[in-house]
C-alpha cells in the first residue's frame, strides 16, 4: 500500500493492444479506491444533483465539493473547449494534453487499473516502429489537496514544461451510470471526454470597453503581486496547522490539525470520520472535560433532514456560521453549485446543534458535517480567522461579483458574464457602457440598487400587509386571507423584501385574483413597477403542478404571484409639493413586493413552500421524494409513481372538512408527511 497522503490512479495507456492488466483490475477495484471526484452541475436540474449526490455517497466514492482537489470530473458536458470554459467557469484552468507527432489522442487515457506502487512500468508505444521502448511513470502521492502528478523521464522536449504539474480527467456521465449497473467502475476506456493538466490562472489586465467599441470579451483584473487567487482551495488553505499550544493570543484552547486529521488528507478524512475523534493533547488544557455534550436525539440518529429538526434563528454557533457563510457565497458567485449545497448542508446542521461547539469532536459527529468544517473550526480557534474568509474578502474579483449579484435580476452565472465577459467593473460601467442590454427587470434593479438593499423594519412590513388584504378584500370579499411569509414569518427583525400569500375558500375566487390586486393597488399608486406577472397556475385551471418524470423545467415557483415595486404614495409635503410641480418626486423609498397566490385546497403546500429557509424548503422535498416518492411543490403534491395528486390537506376528504385556516392547512401538510410540525422560526437553515 501507499504510505503518501493520497492514493492515486496516474498512468497514461501506451495506446498498444495490452490495456495494462484492465481486466484483473477491473474486476477488483472498489469506488472507495478512486481518487477524489467532483461533479459538475452544469446541465443538470437541482434535483438531479441531490440524487447523483445520494448514489455516489452510497457507492463509497471519495466526493469533493472542490474542483481543484479533483482528479476525475464527471460532467454531461462533452466537447474540449466547452469543458474548458466549464472548468473556467468553477475556477480551474486546465491546458489539454494532446497527443505527441505519430500517436494518436488514446495514448493519453488514464489507466484501466488502480496501482498505488510509487513507481510502475508501462509498454509505450514506439516513436520508430521496430523499437521497443519501456516508459518509466513515476506517481508521486504526496502532492497537496488530492492532486496526482506525472513524472516522466522520456517525454519529447515539446512536452517537458508539463513535467509535475496535477492532472484533471473529466469523464462522460455513462462512466458512473454503467458502473452503477454492475456494482463496481469500470474502466475509463471510451469514456474520457478531456484529460489535461491543471495550470495557474492566467493573469490578464482588464481594459473597460470606450462607448463606441464593443465590450472586450474574456477580460479580467491583473493578479495583485503576491495575492492568493486561488481562494476557494478548501484542502490546503482552509486549514492552518498549527503548533501545539495550550492557548493563543486570544486566550482560546488550541487544537493541533495534523493531530486532529491524522495521516490522511481532507477529502479521504471525510469518509472515515472516525480518525478525527481522537482526543488531542491539548483538549483538556484548561481543565475541561473532553466528552462530548448529550447529544440531540437528531445526531444520535443520523437525521439528514433538515425539516425534521428545528433551526432557531440564532445559535450558540452563530460567528463560526458566519465565516462559512461567507465561503458559501463564494462559492455561489464561482458557479459551484454543489460546494454551495455542500456548505449549506454543513451550515444547516451546525445551526440546529443546540450547543455551542467546544471540540472539533462535536462538529464530525453532526450530520451533514465532516472532516472540511473540522478544520475550519480548528483553524478559526487557533488563529480567530479563516484564511479562506481573509482571501474572499481582499479578492477584487468576488468584490465585483457580489455588487453585480446583489442587482435584482441578476444571478451568480450573469454576475460573471458582466465581469469577465463585458468587462464592467461597477455599477456606472454597466449604465454607461451596456444599459441598452439589459433586461428590464435589471434596469430596475441597477435603478433602485441601494433601496432595494435597505432591509424592510417589521412594522413596516406589516403595514404593506395590511394594504394588500384590503385591497384582495375590495377586488373579492371578506372571505379573502392573507399570510405573511418568508423571512418576515421566521422572525427577522428585518426583511430583505415582503412575501405574502393570498387566498380563498372559494376556488373561484383565487382564479386571476393577483392580477385583480396588482391592478387595483397600481390605481392607488402603490405599485410603480411590476417587474413579473405570472398567471400559471390560473391558466392551468389552478392544478398541481404536473410530474415531469425528467424533471426541471417549471422555475422557482409555479403559482400565480406578482414581483412588483412598492413605494407609499403619499408624503407629508405631498400636496404643497405637487402645487408647486406637478412633477415633483416622491421621496419615500421604494421595496420589493412578492404577492403569491395559492387556491385553498392546497394553500397549504404553498405556506410551507414560502415559510422555510433554503435548506429547510430543499430538503423537504428530498424528504418527500426519497420517504414517500412525492413530488413536493407549493402548488400541492404528486405520486412519482402515477402522478396523480396527493391530497395531505383533507379537500376531498369529507370525514375531517376543509381546513378552515391557512395555519391549518399547513399543519395538515406535515401531518401527510409524517413530519413533527416546526413553528416558522424552527425553520432558520439560511
Amino acid at each position: 500500500m501507499t504510505s503518501g497522503k493520497h492514493r492515486r490512479e496516474s498512468a497514461l495507456d501506451d495506446g498498444l493492444s495490452m490495456e495494462f492488466g484492465a481486466a484483473t483490475a477491473t474486476n477488483h477495484r472498489k469506488f472507495t479506491d478512486l481518487p477524489p471526484i467532483f461533479v459538475s452541475a452544469t446541465h443538470f436540474d437541482t434535483e438531479e444533483l441531490h440524487q447523483l449526490e445520494d448514489d455516489l455517497s452510497r457507492t463509497g466514492a471519495n466526493i469533493t465539493y472542490d474542483i481543484n482537489e479533483a482528479v476525475i470530473v464527471l460532467s454531461k458536458v462533452t466537447k474540449t473547449r466547452r469543458i474548458q470554459f466549464d472548468l473556467r467557469a468553477k475556477g480551474l484552468w486546465t491546458e489539454e494534453i494532446k497527443p505527441s507527432l505519430g500517436s494518436s489522442q488514446s495514448d493519453f487515457r488514464p489507466s484501466s487499473s488502480v496501482h498505488l506502487a510509487k513507481r510502475q512500468k508501462i509498454n509505450q508505444r514506439p516513436e520508430n516502429p521496430g523499437e521497443n521502448a519501456t516508459q518509466a511513470i513515476v506517481i508521486d502521492d504526496d502532492t497537496e489537496a488530492g492532486e496526482a502528478t506525472v513524472r516522466d523521464p522520456k517525454l519529447r522536449h515539446e512536452n517537458r514544461p508539463h513535467l509535475e504539474r496535477p492532472r484533471i480527467i473529466v469523464l462522460k456521465m455513462d462512466w458512473l451510470y454503467q458502473s452503477e449497473a454492475i456494482g463496481h467502475p469500470l474502466s475509463f476506456d471510451n469514456f474520457v471526454s478531456f484529460q489535461g493538466f491543471k495550470v495557474e490562472k492566467p493573469s490578464v489586465e482588464i481594459t473597460l470597453p470606450s462607448p463606441s467599441s464593443k465590450p472586450r470579451r474574456n477580460a479580467e483584473v491583473p493578479e495583485k503581486p503576491g495575492s492568493n487567487t486561488q481562494i476557494l482551495e478548501r484542502a490546503r488553505d482552509d486549514a492552518v496547522r498549527s503548533p501545539n499550544a495550550a492557548r493563543d493570543h486570544f486566550g482560546q484552547r488550541r487544537f493541533n490539525l495534523n493531530r486532529l486529521a491524522g495521516s490522511k488528507s481532507t477529502w479521504a478524512a471525510g469518509r472515515n470520520k472516525g480518525s478525527l475523534l481522537q482526543q488531542t493533547t491539548t483538549d483538556n488544557d484548561d481543565g475541561s472535560s473532553s466528552e462530548l455534550p448529550e447529544m440531540p436525539e437528531w445526531v444520535k440518529a443520523g437525521t439528514k433532514y433538515a425539516c425534521q429538526r428545528s433551526t432557531p434563528k440564532t445559535s450558540p454557533n452563530d460567528h463560526f456560521i458566519s465565516l462559512l457563510k461567507k465561503i458559501k457565497l463564494a462559492r455561489l458567485l464561482t458557479n459551484d453549485e454543489i460546494g454551495v449545497r455542500a456548505y449549506s448542508t454543513s451550515i444547516a446542521s451546525l445551526a440546529a446543534y443546540p450547543y455551542k461547539i467546544t471540540v472539533p469532536r462535536e462538529i464530525v459527529a453532526l450530520p451533514g458535517c465532516d472532516a472540511k468544517i473540522a478544520n475550519l473550526y480548528v483553524e478559526w480557534i487557533n488563529t480567530g480567522t479563516l484564511k479562506a474568509v481573509s482571501d474572499i474578502e481582499a479578492n477584487p474579483e468576488l468584490k465585483v461579483l457580489e455588487l453585480f449579484y446583489h442587482i435584482w435580476g441578476v444571478g451568480a452565472t450573469t454576475a460573471r458574464e458582466f465581469y469577465f465577459e463585458r468587462g464592467w467593473k461597477d455599477l456606472d460601467d454597466i449604465v454607461e457602457f451596456g444599459w441598452s442590454g439589459l433586461t428590464r427587470v435589471q434596469q430596475i434593479g441597477v435603478k433602485f440598487y441601494d433601496e432595494f438593499l435597505d432591509l424592510i423594519p417589521r412594522a413596516e412590513v406589516e403595514s404593506i400587509a395590511k394594504i394588500i388584504h384590503r385591497h384582495a378584500v375590495n377586488v373579492r370579499d371578506d372571505q379573502i386571507q392573507t399570510l405573511l411569509v418568508g423571512g418576515f414569518r421566521r422572525g427577522k427583525e428585518a426583511c430583505g423584501d415582503v412575501d405574502i400569500i393570498v387566498s380563498h375558500p372559494d376556488e373561484e375566487q383565487t382564479a386571476s385574483l393577483v392580477n385583480d390586486i396588482v391592478t387595483s393597488l397600481e390605481d392607488e399608486g402603490w405599485i410603480t413597477h411590476t417587474l413579473l406577472l405570472s398567471l400559471k397556475n390560473t391558466n392551468r385551471d389552478q392544478q398541481t403542478l404536473p410530474f415531469r418524470s425528467g424533471g426541471g423545467g417549471h422555475g422557482f415557483d409555479s403559482l400565480d404571484k406578482a414581483l412588483v415595486v412598492w413605494q407609499n404614495p403619499t408624503w407629508d409635503t405631498r400636496e404643497t409639493d405637487l402645487a408647486t410641480d406637478p412633477k415633483a418626486k416622491n421621496p419615500n423609498i421604494h421595496r420589493r413586493v412578492d404577492i403569491i397566490v395559492s387556491p385553498w385546497r392546497t394553500v397549504g403546500c404553498a405556506i410551507v413552500g414560502w415559510s422555510g429557509g433554503t435548506t429547510f424548503e430543499r430538503d423537504l422535498r428530498r424528504y418527500a421524494k426519497t420517504e414517500f416518492g412525492y413530488k413536493f411543490d407549493s402548488s400541492g403534491v404528486r405520486s412519482r409513481v402515477n402522478g396523480e395528486v396527493v391530497d395531505l390537506e383533507g379537500y376531498y376528504d369529507s370525514k375531517r372538512g376543509r381546513a378552515e385556516t391557512m395555519l391549518e392547512a399547513e399543519r395538515r401538510v406535515f401531518e401527510g408527511l409524517k413530519l413533527e410540525y416546526r413553528e416558522p422560526e424552527q425553520r432558520c437553515t439560511g
